[in-house]
């Protein structure tokens, strides 16, 4: 899906955020399925010890994920993103202007 762009990524031990620009042409679970199906299968290819524990499984990922979309708080998402992990562990103090 070369129209959908990641435009700020970030990870914590059991998850990741990503930011994306998707066209309105694309269903957002038809965005999410192809990245969970893609980046699973680059994965098993690069670590090989993740083939075993996968074989004969489609994807790595869970089955669910949630999704908001962006507006007036467009950078206070992408900061919190950025800053994933150190939230999680009240290292960064982040206020969203919820």
């Amino acid at each position: 899906m070369p129209e959908v762009i990641i435009l700020t990524m970030n990870h914590d031990k059991d998850h990741i955020h990503l930011h994306l620009s998707i066209p309105p042409k694309i269903r957002v679970s038809d965005a999410v399925r192809t990245i969970k199906s893609m980046s699973g299968k680059l994965l098993k290819k690069k670590f090989e010890y993740m083939r075993k524990p996968y074989w004969g499984v489609d994807g790595i990922w869970s089955d669910g994920y949630f999704v908001s979309t962006v507006g007036v708080n467009e950078y206070a998402i992408k900061r919190y993103i950025e800053h994933q992990g150190q939230e999680d562990l009240g290292q960064a103090q982040l206020v969203l202007g919820l």
